[in-house]
C-alpha cells in the first residue's frame, strides 16, 4: 500500500463550530442537532443524538458553520480533545469542536478511523496550559500518512462493518430499556397496573401501596469511595466514573483508571456487585441511576456516585431503577442539587426522596418483565465489546499497510 504524507487541510476543508447567541431563543429547540463535546464520547461513530438542536432561523445566521452530513467532528479543546464523531445529518457544533469536510479524493469513514486512532498526535498540540486549546489553524496542519482514495475506501468497508453491527446493538439495547420504561409509565406513573379497575384509589394513592421515602426501600445507601490519583494504577478494580452513568445504562467513555488489590484492601474499598444501584449526584442529569450488570472487570466507584441496596421485603432494584430515572424524579434531583458551577445532590436528598411504594408482589411481576430485557441488554453489550475489541486489533494493522487491502 503506498501511504503518501498529507495534512489535515489536504484531506478536507476545516469548519470551526459557533454557538448561536443564547439570548436569541429562536435559535434553539429546531431539526437541526447542536454537537457540544458532552454529546460525544471517544467511541462514538455517528453522533445522532444532543442536548439541544437549532432551527432554521439559527442556520440562516450561522450558515458558514453547519457542516453537512458525513462530516468528521473533533473535539479540540480541554480534557475531551480526541471526542470523535460522524455527522448523520446537517447540523450545528459549539466552538470546541474542529469538523472535516472530506474532499473528493478522501473517504469520510477513513478520515473518521484515521483522526479516532491518532487522537494522543493532536493532544500534544495543546500545551500544558490548564485548559489546553488544540487551534483551528495547529489542527489543519496535522499530517498523516495516508494512501489512496481506493484503499481508504477498502479500510472503511472492513472498519465500518464492525461499528455498523455496533450501532445495530445499541438500538436494539434502547428499544428493549424504551420497553421497560414504557410498562413502569403505565403501571406506576399512569396507574394502570394488571387490577387497576377494581382497586379504589384516594388522594392519588391506590389500596394497598404507601407513601414512603426512598430510604425506606434501601436496606444501604451509602456513597462510592475516595479514591486520590495517587491511589490509582495497577488493574485489578476498575474505578467508575459518574459519566460511567447513564439512565440505566453503563456508558463506556474510554477512560479506564484502576486500583491495585492492595490499595483496595488499604483504603477499604467496596466492591460493586450486579443488582446494586449506582446513582450518580452529578449532572447531567443529576440523580440518573444504572442497575449494575455484570461486566468484564470487577469494579468499584468514585465518591460523586451513590451506591443504593434494595431493601427486599419492601422494594425491588429493578422498580427502584426506573422509579430514579423517571422524569418527576429526575426533575425533583435537579431541583434539590446544590451548586452553582457543579451542582450535586447530596445523599441525604436522595434519601428524602419521595416514593410511591407499590406492594411487592406488582414490583416482582415487573421485575419479571424487565430483568429478562436486561439479560438481553447485558448480553449485547458484551458482544458490542467482542466487536470493538476485533475493530481496535484491526485499525491499526490497516492503517499501516501490515494488512493487504
Amino acid at each position: 500500500m503506498n501511504l503518501a504524507p498529507k495534512r489535515i487541510s489536504q484531506l478536507g476543508r476545516v469548519v470551526t463550530g459557533k454557538t448561536p447567541p443564547t439570548s436569541r431563543q429562536e435559535y434553539f429547540g429546531g431539526e437541526y442537532l447542536f454537537v457540544t463535546p458532552s454529546d460525544l464520547n471517544y467511541d462514538h461513530y455517528y453522533c445522532r443524538t444532543t442536548e439541544r438542536t437549532v432551527t432554521e432561523e439559527a442556520k440562516a445566521a450561522l450558515s458558514n458553520q453547519f457542516i453537512p452530513a458525513d462530516a468528521v467532528m473533533f473535539t479540540c479543546i480541554g480534557a475531551t480533545i480526541g471526542k470523535c464523531a460522524i455527522a448523520p445529518a446537517e447540523c450545528l457544533t459549539n466552538q470546541q469542536i474542529n469538523s472535516v469536510v472530506a474532499n473528493e479524493d478522501t473517504d469520510s469513514k477513513f478520515l473518521y478511523y484515521l483522526l479516532s486512532q491518532n487522537v494522543d498526535v493532536v493532544k500534544g498540540l495543546g500545551g500544558g496550559a490548564a485548559t489546553p486549546i488544540v487551534s483551528k489553524s495547529k489542527f489543519e496542519e496535522v499530517e498523516y500518512l495516508v494512501p489512496r482514495l481506493r484503499e481508504q475506501q477498502a479500510i472503511s468497508d472492513i472498519l465500518s462493518a464492525y461499528d455498523d453491527l455496533i450501532e445495530n446493538n445499541r438500538r436494539r439495547m434502547a428499544l428493549l430499556e424504551e420497553a421497560a420504561r414504557q410498562l413502569y409509565r403505565e403501571w406506576f406513573v399512569r396507574l394502570r397496573f394488571p387490577g387497576h379497575e377494581h382497586t379504589c384509589i384516594t388522594d392519588g394513592v391506590p389500596e394497598g401501596w404507601e407513601r414512603r421515602t426512598f430510604a425506606d426501600a434501601c436496606s444501604s445507601l451509602e456513597d462510592g469511595d475516595w479514591i486520590e490519583t495517587k491511589d490509582q494504577g495497577g488493574d485489578d478494580y476498575r474505578l467508575l466514573q459518574i459519566s460511567n452513568i447513564g439512565i440505566n445504562e453503563f456508558v463506556e467513555t474510554g477512560n479506564f483508571r484502576y486500583v491495585a488489590e492492595q490499595t483496595f484492601k488499604r483504603l477499604n474499598c467496596r466492591e460493586l456487585i450486579p443488582g446494586c444501584i449506582l446513582i450518580a449526584r452529578m449532572p447531567k442529569p443529576i440523580g440518573r441511576a444504572w442497575l449494575v450488570t455484570e461486566m468484564p472487570w470487577r469494579m468499584i466507584t468514585a465518591v460523586d456516585a451513590a451506591i443504593v441496596v434494595a431493601n427486599e421485603e419492601l422494594a425491588d432494584a429493578h422498580f427502584l431503577t426506573h422509579y430514579l430515572n423517571s422524569p418527576a424524579t429526575l426533575q425533583h434531583c435537579e431541583r434539590r442539587a446544590v451548586g452553582a458551577t457543579r451542582p450535586r445532590i447530596a445523599r441525604r436528598e436522595l434519601a428524602a426522596l419521595p416514593l410511591l411504594l407499590p406492594p411487592r408482589r406488582l414490583q416482582t411481576h415487573f421485575r419479571e418483565f424487565a430483568e429478562p430485557l436486561n439479560r438481553q441488554r447485558a448480553v449485547l453489550y458484551r458482544q458490542n465489546e467482542k466487536l470493538r475489541a476485533a475493530r481496535d486489533l484491526l485499525l491499526p494493522r490497516l492503517m499501516s499497510g501490515e494488512i493487504a487491502v
